[in-house]
Order: C-alpha cells, then sequence, then structure tokens
C-alpha cells in the first residue's frame, strides 16, 4: 500500500534538495486520489482489474464475472478513463464487451446513476465496482438504454433470460449479433 504521506514527505524532500537527480513530473489531484482509490480497492471474487500501463493509473480495465443472476458465467470488460478533474467528475466507464442487457447500449455506454446525476466526489472506483456489479445481478428495465431488452425483461422474463444466455454463448439476438463471452 502506497502512503499518501510518505509521497508528500518525499515530495518535499525532492524538492529541498536541488542535487538529486532528474527531477520527477509532480503527480496531479486526479493521480493522487486514484492512487488512493486503488489502494483502498476491496475486490469482490468476480471482479479484476487490468492496467495496460502499471505507471499510468488513470486508464484501466476491470473484469465482471458474475457468480450468480442472468449472467452467471460471463465475463464482461469496462474500460475506465480517469479525468483530470476525478474525483469531482466521474470516471468514463465503457463496456468492452458487447451485452444484451437494459442498462449498456450496444456500443458499451453504461447507464448507472453514480456514473452521472449521482456522482459525488466522495464517491470511489470501488462504489462504481460494486455499481457494475449489481446491475448485472439487477438489471433496472425502468432506467434502460438498451429499450428492446428493458421491454422484453418487462414483459417476458423467460424470454429475457433465453436472449442473455442465447447471447453469451455467441449468437444473433434480433439484428445484432453478440461474440461469445462465457467463460
Amino acid at each position: 500500500m502506497i502512503k499518501l504521506f510518505s509521497l508528500k514527505q518525499q515530495k518535499k524532500n525532492d524538492e529541498a534538495s536541488p542535487n538529486s537527480g532528474p527531477r520527477k513530473k509532480a503527480m496531479t489531484a486526479a493521480q493522487l486520489r486514484i492512487t488512493k482509490d486503488i489502494n483502498e480497492l476491496n475486490l469482490p471474487e468476480t471482479c479484476a482489474m487490468q492496467f495496460a500501463n502499471p505507471d499510468d493509473l488513470l486508464d484501466f480495465k476491470l473484469i465482471v464475472c458474475p457468480d450468480e443472476g442472468f449472467y452467471k458465467g460471463g465475463r464482461f470488460v469496462f474500460n475506465f478513463k480517469v479525468g483530470p478533474n476525478y474525483p469531482h467528475e466521474p470516471p468514463k466507464v465503457k463496456c468492452e464487451t458487447q451485452v444484451y442487457h437494459p442498462n449498456i447500449d450496444l456500443e458499451g455506454n453504461v447507464c448507472l446513476n453514480i456514473l452521472r446525476e449521482d456522482w459525488n466526489p466522495v464517491l470511489t472506483v470501488n462504489s462504481i465496482v460494486y455499481g457494475l456489479q449489481y446491475l448485472f445481478l439487477e438489471p433496472n428495465p425502468v432506467d434502460p438504454l438498451n429499450q428492446e431488452a428493458a421491454k422484453v425483461l418487462q414483459t417476458n422474463r423467460r424470454q429475457f433470460e433465453n436472449n442473455v444466455f442465447k447471447a453469451m454463448l455467441g449468437s444473433y439476438i434480433g439484428e445484432t449479433y453478440f461474440e461469445r463471452c462465457l467463460k
């Protein structure tokens, strides 16, 4: 775990000694906060994180593998991009795995209230992880991005379950082809 106090002390020490070698670029507020969020992250067993560049904590992937519900056995990858105004603005989150879901459209946009109007700077990456995990346990047809999936969920739960499974196997639902995402 990185201690923020030690980072601040190290910065003061580096500034005090001008002959300490090449200067490191100062961490931004967003970088400090995301470092803290990731250090305090309590990932459930059904989730994992991947960093393309371990030195860049502002761009990473979250893999969600639900172990219950409609999406049990699936593997869904979300891309997180943390902007310079974090935590005052939420990260941009897109689902890279095309999924038949009322709250995730076919372009990967995610309808999760804490990523929009209910975002608050006290929320963390941990909050988003649990929010995404909850979307797979309890899809919300009342506030949909994928209208067709929401309508099927509201009117014919068994058909919705069949469509989800068929999509995860790698098949067409209507005109849309979904690539296999079952583990």
